[in-house]
């Protein structure tokens, strides 16, 4: 398991260290800065779409990851959650990066607020399986996701499909994410939204509970 070795002389050491992803600068909240770019980034992305959505006369397409309306969590709130209680390495956010802007390009579906959530709390979830060495099973993510175990299986089905079971990311293909995400670090500003790069290569929840309504499309 892990798809990727870094090594210093493949990867800067000093974007590794910037971004938290190791020996981690954490913020004032004690966590690894990739958390709160990459939060940054997909908010913006989501605000761009669906300011386009609502000038123009494109209908947003409705998927199992779409629920009826936005959880009560932001963006961030959400990613710190998934952080703090899935006990993932700070690289499975990059990897869960990648693996939704693959699964964009597949499938042409736009970040929202409705399908967000579900997309962060599934694609790190599949990273974490790929890239780390011990993870939790799904009944688990999906009660820190806020989640039936029912349907994040059926999310993470669909989302395997939707990236063609391609889940190796090579140490370019991560680099580059990295780029983007000290990018924003450096201006807080990124005049793309996502798709950025290429693709070459203990809850207190219970399972029940829900941070969601259900999707109208299942």
């Amino acid at each position: 398991m892990g798809a990727l070795s870094f090594e210093p002389t493949i990867f800067c050491p000093l974007d590794y260290v910037t971004l938290g992803l190791k020996d981690p600068i954490k913020d004032y909240l004690g966590k690894p800065r990739v958390l709160s770019l990459l939060s940054s980034i997909l908010d913006k992305t989501v605000k761009e779409n669906e300011k386009m959505l609502e000038t123009s006369e494109a209908e947003d397409v409705i998927t199992v990851f779409h629920g009826t309306r936005a959880p009560s969590l932001s963006i961030q709130q959400y990613i710190d959650r998934i952080f703090r209680y899935s006990n993932c390495s700070p690289s499975c956010f990059v990897i869960a990066h990648i693996y939704v802007d693959r699964f964009i390009h597949r499938t042409n579906l736009r970040l929202n607020s409705l399908n967000i959530h579900r997309l962060l709390i599934t694609s790190v979830m599949v990273a974490a399986k790929f890239m780390d060495d011990a993870f939790f099973n799904n009944a688990y993510y999906a009660r820190v996701g806020g989640i039936t175990t029912r349907e994040l299986n059926k999310l993470e089905m669909k989302f395997l499909f939707g990236v063609d079971f391609q889940l190796h990311v090579s140490v370019q293909t991560f680099k580059k994410y990295c780029s983007t995400l000290k990018q924003e670090a450096s201006c807080g500003l990124i005049e793309r939204s996502i798709p950025v790069c290429g693709t070459e290569d203990g809850c207190t929840s219970n399972d029940d509970d829900s941070l969601y309504s259900h999707s109208t499309s299942r």
